[in-house]
């Protein structure tokens, strides 16, 4: 698989340059960071929740994991992870488990985690298992512009 057509578009549509990483088949955001020998901390991750307003986007880095705890206190509501088949009907030009971080392409609201914000280079899922995009950190930031940001997440 190509990458996805969103995010392709999206990518133009900004004018954004980017880079394909192929890597071998892998199963998790740890062994993608492996195989494409990108630190971990580096690969955007997407995780979907949802509430009774929808679903939502939170853009992390793959080393970190979603306080869903905190999320809730913060926004006021009542968070709960989107199951693997509701992610399939979202992200319908993408392997599931493989959803590029750009919320405001797929037209669902987004939450990035600050931690990401200070990064050169960004790495994230081109919507399969084999392929990362590589786009500057400047451009991730552009291209998630107007979303809001906050610590969402930990560390293992």
């Amino acid at each position: 698989m190509a990458i996805a057509e969103t995010v392709h578009r999206f990518l133009v549509q900004h004018a954004v340059d980017y880079d394909l990483v192929p890597h071998p088949h892998t199963g998790s955001s740890h062994e993608t960071a492996e195989a494409a020998h990108v630190r971990e901390d580096h690969i955007a991750k997407a995780v979907i929740v949802k509430d009774e307003s929808g679903y939502a986007m939170v853009v992390v880095p793959a080393s970190n994991w979603v306080e869903i705890e905190h999320l809730r206190r913060e926004l006021n509501r009542e968070f709960h992870l989107a199951s693997e088949e509701e992610i399939g009907t979202l992200f319908d030009d993408c392997e599931v488990g493989a959803i590029p971080p750009l919320g405001p392409a797929y037209d669902i609201e987004t939450f990035l985690d600050q931690s990401l914000s200070s990064l050169a280079n960004v790495y994230f899922e081109a919507g399969d298992h084999e392929q990362l995009v590589h786009i500057g950190g400047e451009d991730f930031q552009g291209l998630l512009s107007g979303v809001r940001h906050g610590y969402y997440s930990h560390d293992d």
